[in-house]
């Protein structure tokens, strides 16, 4: 992509409204645009970097068995008073009623949607298990929206929803989404905290946060140091058979949200070398609620007995508009945002210190075209700003790699190459640059 003809406006000051550092940079690198209170839009480099983290939401989905689906922002409200949340739910829910008069309502979650499309066609026990998923935007009237797109009024979310015979078979479903959720994340180069949590107005009795800790976090944590190196488990990882033992390291030690807190077991579980307690981001939650939803709706199976019975379900999200500015928050300098490879929305940048130079040029051309051959997502920044604010362009943005291109390194054959984390550079000819960059 040539910079010339992108759409990325940069800004050199940091606004005013922007209260966090996320907020502040996703605003100058041209990321989002406030259209409301809580309301955004997403611009060509912020979507780029969605994109990504929904494909790998995606990719360990289906890994674990769960199929997608695409429901409706929009919900007809009989369906909510089936299951007695329509009142219950409060101001958050913005509702709506159609040029009939039917009442509707822009869904803040799908549990109640989900299951009248399960109870319309599943009838036996051997149609089961099932988890069904999808991405969808969401509205929850927040009373004070804040902190950008990390406490938005419209969000985008990936929810999840299990449907099991019993409650051994939906605690394994619960389980199978518990492992998909520390792979999800640390794909994305986060170190998430599984936290027992409340499971307020979605209910049940099995409750997670992934939490990511952060001093701009919303609420207090409280945790087990160790729980911050344990290993993740790896792609071999069997999601068929029951993973109550790959879950256990996560679930054994202390770790709550305030709402779970229990100051006297928090320090009779951990030796105050290791006690964390730290502010922290939600990115994920998982709950188990049984027969909440399946049981005033309707949603039985015939079992082997031949009788019927309410399904156990549970419910698992993940936001992906919130994890863009969790990645920022844990991952900056005073320079900018520094990308994860994984969620990056380039995986380099060239810069051209002399457009219209033959020789600037054609190399930075070659390195454009050699590198998305291989299938690499390359900005080039072609345009004739000074070299200056071109640097600081890039840095903001936070490209992995940068390939800065100038007249006189290629007088001696050579190419700059910069590592946005740690800063490093080196001079390289361009073939042993672009070996480089696919290592």
């Amino acid at each position: 992509m040539r910079l010339s003809r992108y759409f990325l406006p940069t800004l050199k000051e940091t606004p005013r409204e922007a209260e966090i550092v996320s907020h502040r940079l996703m605003l100058r690198a041209g990321m989002i645009r406030q259209e409301a209170a809580g309301i955004y839009s997403w611009l060509p480099l912020g979507k780029r970097v969605l994109d990504k983290i929904c494909a790998i939401i995606r990719e360990e989905q289906n890994r674990a068995g769960a199929i997608e689906v695409l429901m409706p922002t929009l919900q007809p409200a009989d369906l909510w008073k089936e299951s007695g949340r329509y009142d219950a739910y409060g101001e958050e829910m913005l509702r709506i009623a159609d040029r009939h008069d039917r009442q509707m309502l822009y869904g803040p979650t799908n549990e109640e949607m989900i299951t009248a499309i399960f109870r319309s066609s599943i009838r036996s026990y051997k149609d089961l298990p099932l988890n069904l998923y999808h991405i969808q935007w969401k509205m929850r009237d927040e009373v004070r929206p804040r902190f950008g797109t990390m406490r938005s009024r419209e969000f985008l979310m990936k929810d999840a929803y299990s449907f099991d015979l019993d409650k051994e078979a939906s605690r394994r479903a619960y389980y199978r989404m518990f492992v998909a959720y520390l792979r999800t994340f640390h794909r994305m180069g986060l170190t998430s905290v599984p936290m027992q949590a409340d499971s307020g107005p979605i209910g049940g009795d099995l409750s997670h946060e992934f939490i990511i800790l952060a001093d701009t976090g919303e609420s207090e944590v409280f945790c087990d140091k160790a729980m911050l190196d344990l290993p993740i488990p790896g792609e071999d990882t069997d999601f068929t058979g029951d993973l109550a033992d790959l879950v256990a390291p996560f679930t054994v030690p202390y770790a709550a949200t305030e709402e779970m807190h229990d100051q006297a077991a928090f320090e009779a579980a951990v030796p105050e070398e290791r006690r964390v307690s730290a502010r922290g981001i939600e990115v994920g939650h998982i709950f188990y609620f049984g027969t909440k939803y399946s049981e005033p709706m309707g949603a039985v199976v015939a079992g082997p007995d031949g009788k019927d019975v309410p399904v156990e379900m549970g419910s698992y999200g993940i936001g992906p508009t919130r994890l863009v500015p969790a990645i920022i928050e844990a991952s900056h300098d005073e320079d900018g945002i520094i990308w994860p490879a994984a969620v990056a929305p380039f995986d380099v940048g060239i810069i051209n210190m002399r457009p219209g130079d033959a020789d600037c040029d054609a190399a930075c051309a070659t390195l454009e075209a050699r590198l998305q051959a291989i299938g690499l997502d390359v900005l080039y920044d072609d345009t004739d700003a000074r070299g200056g604010a071109k640097f600081a362009q890039m840095d903001l943005i936070g490209l992995p790699k940068q390939v800065i291109v100038g007249p006189k390194g290629l007088a001696q054959g050579e190419v700059e190459l910069k590592d946005r984390r740690t800063g490093e550079r080196s001079m390289l000819s361009l073939d042993d640059a672009i070996e480089a960059l696919t290592a």
